[in-house]
């Protein structure tokens, strides 16, 4: 009986300690989180969705592939270091001006604005003074189909 008894006092406390820690770490902290995250950066917090017509398109934070060439194109993968980044540089959308305009008939001076805009209000959103500028492919493509809806009107039928 001995023998179990010291056992039991110091088995007692660890296995104690591993519960309280276990659900700490496990239950609390992660639901603290979530709750200060929810109240204080909702947008950030539910993956920073971009909606056209109350409709899910897609996350701000991650690149999205377009098929079509009335969009513009994020940069291929090799390009990027991970593969997923959502942002292209002005000069990369600058030269896809010619062929979206070419596909949608929407004046390339008119395109270049959209380009210049977009530029703009990502760096008044981040308020990076010397970073590079950059354009956000998804935001300028759902930009493109809320302004044209006439020229994407397959792509909104989920034709081809």
């Amino acid at each position: 009986m001995a023998l179990s008894r010291n056992t039991s006092k110091i088995v007692s406390p660890a296995i104690r300690v591993t519960v309280i820690m276990i659900i700490t770490t496990g239950v609390v902290y992660p639901l603290l989180v979530t709750a200060i995250g929810q109240t204080a950066l909702p947008y950030q917090s539910n993956g920073s969705q971009v909606m056209l017509d109350g409709k899910v398109v897609g996350s701000k934070l991650i690149a999205q592939e377009f098929d079509s060439p009335k969009f513009f194109h994020s940069r291929p993968s090799s390009d990027s270091a991970s593969g997923v980044d959502p942002d292209i540089t002005v000069e990369e959308a600058n030269s896809q001006i010619l062929s979206i305009s070419d596909a949608t008939g929407i004046p390339v001076n008119t395109l270049k604005t959209l380009v210049e805009l977009d530029m703009e209000r990502n760096r008044n959103a981040n308020a990076i003074v010397f970073a590079p500028d950059y354009v956000n492919v998804l935001e300028l493509s759902v930009e493109l189909v809320k302004n044209y809806p006439q020229a994407y009107q397959q792509e909104i039928n989920g034709e081809k």
